[in-house]
């Protein structure tokens, strides 16, 4: 009786995993985030890329073996059918007359391409058509700069320069932006649009896309493939995602192998005197630290006596691009000012027995090339790199984060600067 059992039991298993993958695929699909995945409808198998695995997984649906998923509808017409899959292979080919996608703001909008005049409402919106080498010509609007903010934004002044300016993110001119007739308006805080603009808008036929675009690291990948399929550069997307995670996958490696004991204690505070962030937006953590900070939930004043109780070893201060300590346009050897920042917090008398101040571990952060805020664009992977290096020096000596910020700005930017004799990011420079 105990080997009948025996024999069904082992039956059962190995039903059981010849059955396990599609299961595992299932609850996968069923457990992912938008932000794990392509939200582009025909990207029916849920990963990062739209490609003939995604033919054969709507064709599995068409004949009942696999689940449908809420990407599948491919031309977005409510049934799973061969139109789909029609849609699928010009999706591909780059034949699309129109794709369907779910924005950062979890707005359903279809788009119809070609896409031959954009208008950008942020600057790092604008990043990523550089990095995708969408001509200049289909720019047709960006935003009013602030007179005396952020230098950077002269980056791409000579590139978009016959575009036409459409107010600011926090305050567009509607009607404006109605006059230049773009086919699509790439925008960010879907509140500004809600009430005075989008009937406008959907009534002139225009596509509005919300992309965060680089905004506090959130979603680049994810943001810069999206915008390769609506701007017909998927290989060019691939490439620098490719490039970009090869980078950060070695970074992960690495830190993996170091143990939660020890892992260094940090103290990051922002533009603001004893103003902080939970993990700052992730850096922190990510690059093998621990906030000392953890319960804070957002941006919020601290009391500086909670900073000397928990005693960081790490102290990484941010630097503000508008008070001009850091930037593109500074000579090189110009760190004056960085410099200036870093000493005013090691001077600090209530700091002067922690011990980031005792060791001389307190570092300073461009927002250029930080995931905070709208002057870093994509370069807040730079930021991670960078923490990575002044927390673990030993273990990173063959990382050299201004030979790859160099590498970004040439190969990707196409922008003629010499990190070598401009440009001041991070103070002190990691040996």
């Amino acid at each position: 009786m105990r080997n009948r059992i025996n024999a069904i039991a082992i039956m059962i298993l190995c039903m059981l995993l010849t059955i396990m993958p599609a299961v595992a695929a299932s609850n996968l699909r069923g457990s992912m985030t938008d932000a794990d995945y392509l939200i582009i409808y025909g990207n029916a198998n849920l990963d990062e890329t739209i490609d003939e695995d995604d033919v054969a997984y709507v064709n599995g649906i068409i004949n009942g073996s696999n689940n449908s998923t809420k990407l599948s509808d491919a031309n977005f017409n409510g049934k799973i059918d061969a139109q789909d899959i029609d849609q699928i292979e010009k999706i591909i080919r780059g034949e699309a007359k129109k794709l369907t996608i779910i924005d950062s703001q979890n707005r359903i909008s279809t788009i119809k391409l070609p896409i031959t005049r954009v208008i950008s409402t942020l600057r790092g919106q604008l990043e990523m058509l550089r990095i995708l080498g969408v001509p200049a010509k289909n720019v047709v609007g960006v935003e009013t700069l602030k007179a005396g903010a952020y230098p950077y934004e002269n980056f791409f002044s000579e590139y978009y320069q016959d575009a036409e300016t459409i107010g600011t993110v926090s305050s567009p001119d509607i009607e404006k932006m109605l006059s230049l007739k773009p086919d699509c308006i790439l925008f960010l805080y879907s509140f500004l649009y809600k009430e005075s603009g989008e009937k406008q808008f959907n009534s002139a036929d225009i596509s509005l896309v919300h992309l965060n675009c680089g905004i506090f690291d959130k979603n680049v990948s994810q943001d810069i493939m999206t915008l390769g399929y609506l701007f017909n550069r998927v290989e060019r997307a691939q490439e620098f995602i490719e490039w970009q995670e090869g980078i950060m996958n070695l970074v992960e490696e690495r830190l993996d192998k170091i143990p939660e004991k020890d892992k260094p204690r940090v103290y990051f505070e922002g533009e603001k005197t004893y103003w902080t962030d939970r993990d700052e937006k992730g850096c922190i953590n990510y690059s093998g630290g621990k906030s000392i900070f953890s319960e804070v939930t957002n941006w919020q004043e601290i009391d500086p006596e909670a900073v000397v109780e928990r005693n960081p070893e790490v102290i990484i201060k941010l630097a503000d691009p508008s008070t001009n300590s850091s930037g593109y346009y500074l000579d090189a050897t110009n760190t004056s000012m960085m410099k200036e920042i870093r000493d005013e917090i090691a001077n600090r008398p209530e700091l002067k027995n922690v011990d980031a101040v005792e060791n001389g571990r307190v570092y300073v952060v461009s927002m250029f090339i930080s995931g905070t805020g709208g002057a870093a664009g994509c370069r807040g992977f730079l930021q991670k790199i960078y923490t990575a290096k002044w927390l673990y020096p030993d273990l990173f000596k063959d990382l050299d984060p201004k030979a790859i910020h160099q590498e970004y700005l040439t190969r990707f930017l196409g922008l003629d600067i010499d990190l070598n004799k401009t440009g001041v990011f991070v103070y002190p420079e990691p040996s």
